[in-house]
């Protein structure tokens, strides 16, 4: 086999040079469990991870030496007080701390010292991480309420004045919400983030937040102000899901500890505790399904203050915490991302005004508005308009049974102080791209009045895609903003009619989540949710985190499956097997209850092919194959782990799954599964159930299929899924990308030229249920993109990209396309262009990194190419 094929090797791409002018190597991307320098974090044991940027041909790490101590100094100079790996010989970029036992709320220095290929030295940045609590028994402070009934309304707000006397040297304040929280110290917000904590099963664990607050504190008098809200914990507005009965529903609480540390090496604690103060405010009430009522007539101004008069304030009261599991909130926070102004102004009337944002998005909205003292402003937010221009909420309110006077659905509503006034929702969102806003008396507002932003998980880009045709640009783009809307600590279904942590949709869109955003941390939490959830018996809800609804009868495998599927895809991506680990249990105890209830090998537990656009396909095909991908994935892992004796269960089991679904619903003289739909033919080609001597056939009988559709879908979730990688990783990219960008109906294309700006639930934009504007679960083709055309896919044998596996297909549609996707070994690159009947392809290798390109048959020359690390440019011709 040849090495190269026509290949220029370019070193200068992404070069940078030292002050000689010669090429220069450094270690970038420090990371402590996957974040940046981050404090509070309770893992004894956490991953430590670097990248070597590089780039020269055939750069790698020869070796590394990882340093960890108390003092920044003397990490520094090169010595190490509680962890020197010494020098090893090795490529690894990711490791895990095994030195002396962290100790609580204490700062940790870091670096690496790595030899590059040519045995020289290369010494990273000090980088820290700090530990937070770590144990329960280390808070000093009490969970603390007002005391009121659940069903009360107000807003609890509480305040604490204390003096500092001596010079602060730093301070951490470290808080836990049974609800969520706002924390203010001197009347400033602390941090930037929302919807702290995040949400999860409140009863079984609860998160805490570190924020370093030294430079709010000030010698002298201090006060720390707290507001909470009810968030999913004390869900009062009523919807079809059942979270206003959910068992953990109380009165929001919280526990903090304020830790400050002198200069002196002297360390003092303010807890919470009794000397407390509390009282109500200005928030009249809050839903995280709903909306927020503000009275800005009712607010205290200065009640975070210290000279705030708090003598008609009352006592607090002790409560117990909500569960004996308080751990650190080690995840991407949510925030507002990104402002967005309004792109217009509709005045219907003196009293009505409704606003465009152009693009529909997951957030909130901040209005500044004057009028007289009183008047009611209600600011009703939706995706849809009515002919006359007023807001159509009637594809997204459908599940909601509350009061819709008093508790209007995605609506806040604002009571004016008589002066100007500005208010945005603390402790909700909603999913909007239009705005309402009516008063009871005549306001005045332009198109500056009202400011959206788009709030998710905070969860940096790592994907890039871009190509000739901007129909397939809009759609990555679309993918993406539903992608965001819909993660806000777990991975939902819709930011407006449910929000909720919808399984499927979650593992459905794993892979175009992955190649597009660093969202480790958020699915390390929501797995946590997971394992939190699951029943003895091993089964698991479909919707996480779940107040009990969810346990009916369709909640299985082709939905629940993400206990497998997700920690699988993370060990691919990040080549961190710490999730599997933590889930290899839990995933043999749901592979076990299927394996109890199927003595047969087949199941159909589960939903089936969701929303289909007409096709109907075997639910006992489908939910068998995801049993078949579950028992894989956990045979996997059990060889990972070197499990022996369940390798070898596991394996056999896979094996006789597989075997039973052939039997049963492939026949084998047509090559066709069950009754032959889309769906049904695309599951077993992607999750590669199909026999070897049989994959052509079912793929061309499915390439057929779509053909005689014209090339148009007729899938549910599970075909969405599948349909695309089946065709373009069995020989037939040039009839997925005609799938993929179709624009007529049934399509995803259909949707972008009919002006959306996300995905919806429903291919039939005139469908009259399963409505939403802003859905994930046929998000598959965002990945896709990386996939079918850029052929950037993890080698399971060497995972988190160490070696790339590049399949690329050169589809005739596309003048040009480019992938870039920031893998944890650095920037992966995949860029063709047509050039008459050759083809420029250029590919870049990150520093510490191999690939092996697999060309298509239609290419002169060698199929297989080795490609050390750098970039290469290729050009390719046909050969017919």
């Amino acid at each position: 086999m040849k090495r190269l094929i026509l290949t220029f090797c370019v070193s200068t791409f992404f070069s940078f040079s030292n002050a000689n002018g010669q090429s220069a190597v450094r270690l970038t991307g420090l990371q402590s469990d996957h974040l940046e320098n981050p404090i509070g974090i309770d893992n004894p044991a956490p991953r430590l991870s670097w990248k070597m940027e590089d780039s020269r041909q055939g750069a790698r790490q020869r070796a590394y030496r990882v340093l960890v101590g108390k003092d920044s100094i003397q990490v520094a100079g090169g010595t190490a007080d509680m962890w020197d790996t010494g020098k090893l010989i090795s490529e690894n970029i990711l490791v895990t701390y095994a030195g002396k036992p962290l100790e609580p709320c204490t700062k940790y220095y870091w670096k690496v010292i790595s030899d590059d290929l040519l045995e020289k030295e290369v010494v990273s940045s000090v980088h820290s991480f700090e530990t937070g609590m770590m144990s329960i028994k280390n808070w000093q402070g009490a969970w603390i309420g007002d005391g009121k009934d659940k069903d009360y309304q107000p807003a609890p707000y509480f305040r604490k004045k204390f003096a500092a006397g001596k010079t602060i040297k730093s301070a951490r304040a470290y808080i836990a919400a049974a609800g969520l929280y706002e924390l203010y110290i001197n009347g400033e917000k602390i941090g930037d983030h929302r919807l702290d904590p995040l949400y999860t099963r409140f009863d079984r664990r609860n998160l805490y937040v570190t924020y370093d607050v030294t430079g709010q504190l000030r010698n002298g008098d201090n006060a720390i102000g707290v507001l909470l809200g009810n968030g999913w914990y004390n869900h009062q507005s009523k919807a079809v899901w059942d979270f206003d009965r959910a068992p953990w529903r109380n009165r929001p609480a919280f526990c903090m500890d304020l830790r400050i540390t002198y200069s002196d090496g002297s360390v003092e604690t303010i807890p919470t505790d009794l000397s407390w103060k509390t009282s109500s405010g200005g928030l009249i009430f809050n839903s995280i399904y709903t909306g927020e009522h503000y009275d800005a007539r009712l607010e205290q101004a200065g009640w975070n203050m210290p000279n705030f008069d708090d003598s008609k304030w009352n006592g607090v009261g002790y409560r117990g915490a909500p569960s004996q599991n308080i751990v650190a909130q080690q995840a991407r926070p949510i925030r507002n991302v990104l402002t967005i102004p309004a792109k217009s102004i509709n005045k219907i009337n003196e009293k009505t005004y409704v606003f465009d944002f152009g693009q529909n998005m997951s957030g909130v909205t901040r209005i500044n508005v004057s009028g007289e003292e009183g008047t009611e402003v209600r600011i009703m937010h939706g995706e849809r308009l009515f002919d006359n221009g007023r807001i159509d909420m009637s594809n997204i309110d459908v599940y909601y049974r509350g009061d819709k006077v008093k508790d209007p659905f995605q609506t806040d509503i604002l009571i004016l102080s008589g002066g100007k006034d500005e208010f945005m929702a603390k402790f909700n969102y909603k999913g909007f791209r239009y705005v309402e806003v009516t008063s009871d008396k005549p306001i005045e507002l332009n198109q500056n009045s009202l400011t959206a932003y788009f709030m998710h998980s905070d969860v940096p880009s790592v994907g890039k895609i871009n190509t000739s045709s901007e129909l397939v640009n809009k759609l990555w783009w679309a993918t993406n903003n539903a992608y965001l809307s819909n993660l806000m600590g777990y991975p939902t279904d819709c930011p407006q009619r449910e929000k909720n942590g919808w399984t499927g949709d979650g593992h459905f869109a794993i892979e175009t989540a992955l190649y597009n955003y660093d969202g480790i941390t958020v699915y390390e939490k929501w797995l946590a949710d997971h394992r939190d959830e699951q029943q003895p018996n091993g089964v698991l809800p479909d919707i996480i985190p779940t107040g009990g609804w969810g346990y009916g009868t369709d909640n299985g495998l082709d939905w629940t499956s993400t206990i497998a599927i997700i920690p699988w895809e993370l060990y691919m991506f990040y080549g961190d097997s710490k999730l599997l680990v933590d889930c290899y249990e839990n995933i043999k105890r749901y592979v076990d209850y299927v394996d109890r209830t199927s003595p047969n090998h087949l199941t159909t537990w589960g939903r089936g092919d969701w929303v289909p656009v007409k096709s109907q396909s075997n639910k006992e095909l489908t939910s068998s194959i995801y049993f078949y991908v579950d028992t894989r994935i956990l045979a996997n892992a059990a060889k990972l782990f070197n499990k022996q004796e369940d390798l070898a269960y596991y394996t056999a089991l896979a094996e006789k799954i597989k075997n039973a679904v052939n039997d049963k619903y492939l026949n084998k003289e047509t090559g066709i599964y069950a009754n032959g739909s889309q769906t049904e033919l695309s599951v077993p080609l992607q999750w590669k159930i199909v026999p070897d001597n049989m994959i052509a056939k079912v793929a061309q009988n499915l390439a057929k299929k779509v053909e005689e559709a014209g090339f148009h879908l007729d899938v549910g979730v599970l075909g969405a899924k599948a349909i695309l990688n089946a065709l373009s990783e069995n020989g037939y990219a040039e009839t997925a990308y005609k799938v993929a960008a179709q624009d007529t109906y049934p399509s995803w294309g259909w949707w972008i030229v009919n002006g959306a700006t996300t995905l919806l639930e429903n291919w039939d934009l005139k469908a009259e249920r399963d409505i939403s504007d802003n859905h994930m679960m046929f998000g598959e083709i965002g990945g896709w993109f990386y996939k079918g055309l850029g052929g950037i896919f993890p080698d399971p044998e060497q995972p988190g990209f160490k070696h790339i596996l590049l399949r690329p297909n050169f589809v005739k549609e596309l003048k040009h396309f480019e992938a870039q996707h920031e893998s944890p070994y650095g920037r992966i690159v995949s860029k063709w262009k047509w050039d008459r009947r050759k083809i420029n392809y250029e590919v870049i290798v990150p520093a510490n990194s191999t690939a092996t390109l697999y060309l298509p048959d239609n290419i002169k020359g060698d199929k297989v190419i080795e490609l050390e690390a750098g970039r290469h440019d290729l050009i390719l011709t046909l050969s017919k």
